[in-house]
């Protein structure tokens, strides 16, 4: 077996903010910024309609197995237009109830298929980042290709949204991800990251690059892996668990809590009980800050600008 010596090109961070990390200064003197993230991703999952050998087989509610290659699989689909048609919509009624705005994660192809709903998140005020063209696994995809996705999201959220997004998030990244995102330029902050509870910057194309690191972990796609949440009691407890204990650390150093959602995982009726009950929970806690991430890329940029 080959140690590798220690290198200062060694491309990953094991030290981070360390011991001191900085404090965010959040608005208000809040303890802690909550960002909710609704996955968009209907219609741009992996189907012979859109190109593809086969079927989809990620985050469902039948995990797992083979794809269907060479055809429709439509019970598969059929479970990602609930999302769609239903998901969705009961979602953004608890928001709106609560008066939280939340960042979408909107993959292009899905509002392309349903220009609707991209107009219905503009008008209620949330955040729409581009969470890549496809909603596909990017590792193996050409770099001409993946840059030419870029673009076509970029595109298509401004002119379904009416604004070009301001952040980014593919999730199934390829190796030069970060970069071409950084070279298609006009993005605020990059969340293909989930290894801190605070941003930070990173140099990418020779520039500053925002990172606001995303959650795996907060996040109702454990409905749909192993281990994951058998119950929604167990769903809502890790979310609130996650919240007292960083609400309770804010008092003497303040971070940040994501919270990813998918219209049809968290959109289906119990999930949403779930999540509306710990909706309640944060919504009676006076001080956090319930907002975007570019409310969090804007008052980071403000208050610990790049060096």
């Amino acid at each position: 077996m080959t140690i590798l010596a220690p290198d200062s090109c060694y491309p990953r961070d094991f030290v981070g903010y360390g011991a001191n990390p900085p404090d965010p200064q959040w608005p208000g003197g809040a303890k802690l910024a909550v960002s909710f993230v609704l996955n968009y991703e209907e219609g741009g999952e992996n189907t012979v309609l859109n190109g593809d050998a086969g079927s989809e087989i990620y985050l469902n509610e039948t995990p797992g197995g083979n794809p269907v290659l060479g055809m429709r699989d439509i019970g598969k689909e059929s479970q990602f237009d609930y999302g769609a048609r239903a998901g969705v919509w009961r979602v953004l009624r608890l928001f709106a109830e609560r008066d939280f705005k939340l960042t979408v994660y909107g993959v292009g192809r899905a509002l392309e298929l349903n220009p609707a709903i991209g107009r219905a998140f503009a008008e209620a005020g949330h955040e729409v980042a581009s969470h890549g063209w496809r909603w596909i696994n990017y590792q193996n995809v050409d770099e001409a290709t993946e840059r030419q996705h870029i673009a076509q999201c970029v595109e298509t959220i401004t002119r379904t949204v009416g604004k070009p997004p301001v952040g980014w998030y593919t999730g199934r990244i390829s190796e030069q991800t970060r970069r071409l995102v950084a070279e298609h330029g006009g993005f605020l902050y990059d969340s293909d990251a989930y290894d801190d509870d605070l941003p930070y910057y990173v140099t990418v194309a020779g520039k500053p690059l925002l990172i606001i690191p995303y959650t795996l972990d907060n996040n109702d796609m454990k409905y749909a892996v192993p281990p994951g949440f058998s119950s929604n009691d167990g769903f809502e407890q890790h979310l609130r668990d996650a919240f007292d204990f960083l609400r309770a650390e804010g008092q003497t150093s303040p971070k940040m809590m994501s919270i990813g959602l998918h219209c049809r995982l968290v959109g289906r009726p119990a999930r949403a009980a779930a999540l509306a009950r710990f909706m309640d929970h944060v919504k009676s806690c006076p001080d956090v800050w319930v907002t975007t991430r570019e409310q969090i890329a804007l008052h980071w940029r403000k208050v610990h600008p790049p060096r």
